[in-house]
């Protein structure tokens, strides 16, 4: 290149092929007109440089062909004195597909970094609630732990005997409800959450949530207000678990009041779709906290001084079910102090819709809180029930319940001791565990009814099981057990459901 004249006097044949020209095309032309750079002033810069430094360099120019397309270049020229005249040098490459490779993985390396963040704050949220769960798994067992030991030293007057066995009755419901939740949300996370519909009214769900809430509302003297319309009519769902979605709404509504605060829940119909609505008078949410209110393992205040006990789960639970309804769920508030708002909808779906009609459906779920009367119902008077169960303390626990409404009780710890009691005994009922070492539940019931095939009768039959999903459910059902028990066994849900099953038989 002329130093004078900024013309091109020789160039090869890669130089001119780059830029879109023939060699004849390129000799002659001025370097500031043949794209090397994005303008004339780009390109005075560069010979005022080379005139002043005697280099120039530039390894990003956005050079263009004669056709227009865009190249990224890397420009090196030195002024220097050939012949006695002064000549300009430049080496020119393109470097438009390693400019490509290097954007890219800097494209993958942001991503990576944003992933491993992301990983990071979910191991970091995971870590923090795993330390909540063991803390809220401890909290119950200590005065379970405390007034047991208590009761076993015989050191407590009637009515604190009482308040002792209220206590631990109610802080074990709370460590159930706390397991519930980890498997529900297990449950979502592999995906194996399930729904058994039906036609339902949702008054009747949202009145039976209140009745199980109520207590710890009356407790912090917080009035429940409903405004229900009863006519909106039957839709099709899964009466456990909306009953565990109004419960949960209610129960953080309660838990997030103050003493002599209100909560009011209404039921309307909206179009094509059935509206619920929890509002409360409570601490209400901050807007930062607002958007992530529903996801797993978040807590507003996940610190050791928090306020509020629980795990966070409840609100992610009550938003997958209500999306397996084809609903949606919102909160809204107006910020710290202001009370907050819970919306659900549900689709209003026909009733001739397909439905699942598997027996003993509904969810089981523990009333938190709240202590469950024992009452003998008349039908276990001198009822003969063969209890099988391999924990000596579930079966001691069980057969002193049965005792106490004067039913005739045996027991037996595995299978075959069970078939012995059996064929000598004949049971009216019979109660069995299902997960127990060597044979288990499924084999006892399938040896029982082998046996009855051949003497021409069928004895009724309950299941207990730590196993509650739908599917364990149905699988007890269809081995041949007729009544589903979950565990923890409650001494008066059994009695209700033997009482339910003799009458029936």
């Amino acid at each position: 290149v002329d130093p004078g004249t900024h013309r091109i006097t020789d160039a090869n044949p890669f130089m001119a092929e780059l830029l879109g020209y023939t060699r004849e095309e390129f000799l002659e032309k001025e370097l500031c007109r043949i794209g090397l750079f994005q303008n004339e002033a780009a390109c005075e810069a560069a010979f005022r440089e080379l005139d002043e430094k005697r280099v120039f360099r530039d390894d990003n120019l956005a050079g263009q062909t004669k056709a227009g397309e865009c190249r990224t270049l890397e420009l090196v020229g030195n002024l220097y004195e050939e012949a006695g005249r002064q000549v300009i040098q430049c080496n020119v490459r393109d470097i438009t597909e390693r400019r490509h490779v290097e954007e890219d993985r800097k494209q993958l390396l942001a991503r990576e970094q944003a992933a491993r963040q992301e990983a990071e704050a979910a191991n970091r949220a995971k870590d923090d609630f795993l330390a909540t769960v063991s803390h809220e798994l401890r909290t119950p067992l200590s005065p379970i732990l405390g007034w047991s030991t208590l009761l076993r030293n015989q050191s407590l007057d009637d009515a604190t005997s009482v308040r002792a066995l209220e206590s631990i009755e109610r802080n074990a419901k709370v460590q159930a409800q706390l397991i519930e939740d980890i498997l529900d949300v297990s449950r979502i996370i592999v995906g194996k959450m399930s729904l058994e519909t039906r036609p339902l009214e949702l008054d009747q769900i949202i009145n039976a949530a209140i009745d199980t809430a109520r207590p710890a509302a009356d407790a912090k003297s917080i009035q429940i207000q409903t405004h229900c319309d009863t006519d909106v009519g039957l839709i099709s769902g899964d009466p456990g678990r909306l009953q565990q979605v109004v419960w949960n709404l209610l129960s953080n509504a309660v838990k997030f009041t103050p003493n002599g605060g209100r909560v009011d829940v209404w039921l309307e119909r909206l179009d094509s779709d059935v509206q619920i609505t929890v509002s409360d008078t409570g601490q209400g949410i901050g807007a930062d906290f607002l958007p992530l209110i529903f996801d797993r393992f978040r807590q507003a205040d996940g610190t050791s001084t928090r306020k509020y006990g629980g795990l966070g789960l409840g609100l992610a639970i009550v938003r997958q079910i209500i999306e397996m309804h084809g609903g949606t769920v919102r909160a809204e508030s107006r910020g710290e102090g202001q009370g907050a708002t819970f919306t659900v909808r549900l689709p209003v779906k026909g009733i001739g819709d397909k439905e699942d009609t598997t027996p003993g459906g509904g969810l089981v779920f523990p009333t938190v809180g709240k202590v469950t009367p024992f009452v003998c119902p008349p039908q276990i008077y001198g009822l003969r029930v063969l209890l099988v169960d391999d924990q000596p303390d579930t079966l001691e626990m069980l057969k002193a319940a049965l005792e106490q409404c004067r039913a005739e009780v045996r027991t037996s710890a595995d299978v075959a001791a069970a078939l012995e009691v059996f064929q000598e005994w004949k049971p009216d009922v019979l109660v069995s565990d299902i997960a127990m070492p060597g044979e288990d539940g499924y084999a006892l019931i399938a040896k029982v009814r082998t046996l009855e095939q051949q003497a021409g009768k069928r004895t009724p039959a309950i299941a207990l099981t730590a196993y509650v999903r739908v599917e364990d459910r149905r699988r007890v059902l269809q081995a041949g057990y007729d009544r589903f028990v979950p565990k923890p066994v409650e001494p008066s849900e059994l009695l209700a459901t033997l009482a339910s099953l003799v009458s029936a038989e």
